[in-house]
């Protein structure tokens, strides 16, 4: 069975929001390494809808020139969570129907490595609800944001291990927990 990682740039107080407010900070290229590892052996993007429309015209476009992220999102097989959705318009892309714990556990059998999330929020939370998220690759950044979604809102109480963290000269932490089970 594959595990879950989830990927998310957010604030001190636990804001994930479109991340327009990381913009100031730059891009470390440490952080491009960490993504990388992230990414390393998955085998599939799971998304929600709201993201997922965002991503496709951001990054259905760009090349390996462009972006070294690039053949990663628009090869890699992306399975979305809608129940608005009826077909995906970007190229290896699954509409799975709405959000359903068993459906996403089938989903980790079938894969035949990770699955990687980035943003989609309301999905995240309700796997993290439901035990689902394997690993959380978290970008913290040294600003609190007061309103908006938080990471954590609404989840129950769970343990995480902490597997790495690092600290980059933009002020940026980077940390890796592994659900304790």
């Amino acid at each position: 069975m594959g595990d879950i990682r989830v990927h998310e740039f957010m604030s001190l107080d636990g804001v994930i929001d479109e991340p327009r407010w990381t913009f100031e900070y730059g891009f470390d290229p440490k952080m491009g390494e960490a993504l990388a590892g992230a990414m390393a052996d998955c085998q599939g993007i799971l998304l929600g809808r709201i993201t997922y429309e965002m991503f496709e015209p951001a990054w259905s476009p760009r090349t390996a020139e462009e972006d070294p992220g690039a053949p990663f999102m628009n090869d890699t097989m992306k399975y979305v969570v809608s129940s608005t959705l009826e077909k995906g318009t970007w190229r290896n892309s699954e509409i799975v129907g709405p959000y359903n714990a068993d459906v996403i556990r089938r989903l980790k059998e079938r894969v035949p490595g990770a699955i990687y999330v980035s943003g989609s929020g309301t999905l995240v939370r309700a796997m993290l609800a439901d035990g689902l998220v394997d690993e959380l690759h978290l970008f913290v950044y040294p600003l609190t944001r007061g309103e908006g979604p938080k990471l954590f809102g609404g989840t129950p109480a769970r343990k995480f291990t902490l597997a790495d963290s690092e600290a980059y000269d933009n002020g940026v932490l980077y940390v890796r927990y592994h659900h304790a089970g």
